[in-house]
């Protein structure tokens, strides 16, 4: 009797990631009354752009996204689908929130464990794994010229990728890249849901000041202490008068 291969999982919750995230990219597209051609190319770009970045960035030769049989075909049906049905509805919406969430995982993972296979130090691994899991929000939502969602003001998501990706590389020096897959999937799923969940987030750089106080002992220099203050009615006021875009209707952090 044979045993299972693991493998297998990962393959089916990496190509799910790209129906999903293709779908996602279907719902930016459809927000715009894009035609056809516009929802397969943000389709796409949002499927398969995180990969195709992270082949050329370790210039491995061609992205797999053009030599695996079912990623390019996957994103098309996807993204025809997403023209012909409408999926902005409750359900729909938290099934993809959930694939793309285990995809998240599992392309942090792969990013990060090809990046340490081909010799790169730790860092630049955790970059190449971080860009995977979110680079093609980052191309969709550029190509439709609006801030991407990673860039903050959304649930946390490219700091989830970044938890995924630290998981696989202790794993991978360990010699344990299967588990440190199985990690990264279960637990960027899980803190993804939490964070939707409590609306967790990361804090704006409006959010802190950096105030210069004075210490009086005796002739020794100026210290500076960065503090956390509320803007005051002032500043709240002034803040109103600049203009923000809309924040993604889709999601993301992205």
């Amino acid at each position: 009797m044979t045993g299972y291969d693991p493998s297998e999982l990962f393959n089916a919750v990496d190509l799910t990631g790209v129906v999903a995230n293709a779908l996602l990219g279907g719902a930016v597209a459809r927000a715009h009354r894009f035609d056809i051609v516009g929802f397969v190319v943000l389709g796409i770009c949002s499927g398969l752009g995180g990969g195709v970045l992270r082949d050329v960035l370790l210039g491995t030769g061609f992205p797999v996204a053009l030599t695996h049989p079912a990623y390019l075909p996957a994103a098309v049906a996807a993204s025809t689908a997403a023209y012909l049905l409408d999926l902005r509805g409750r359900r729909s919406r938290q099934v993809l929130t959930v694939a793309d969430l285990l995809a998240l995982g599992c392309w942090s993972a792969t990013g990060t464990l090809k990046a340490t296979s081909m010799g790169l130090a730790w860092l630049p691994s955790l970059l190449v794994g971080v860009l995977t899991a979110i680079g093609g929000g980052i191309i969709r939502d550029v190509l439709v010229a609006r801030v991407p969602g990673v860039f903050g003001g959304n649930p946390l998501y490219a700091t989830v990728a970044l938890v995924g990706s630290a998981e696989m590389l202790v794993c991978a020096q360990a010699g344990q890249p299967i588990l440190g897959m199985g990690l990264a999937i279960g637990s960027c799923g899980l803190l993804g849901l939490m964070a939707r969940w409590r609306g967790w987030t990361l804090p704006g750089a409006a959010q802190w000041s950096l105030r210069r106080s004075l210490v009086p002992l005796g002739g020794l220099p100026l210290r500076y202490a960065a503090t956390l203050r509320r803007p005051g009615p002032r500043r709240a006021a002034a803040a109103h008068d600049i203009p923000s875009s809309p924040s993604p209707p889709d999601r993301e952090d992205p």
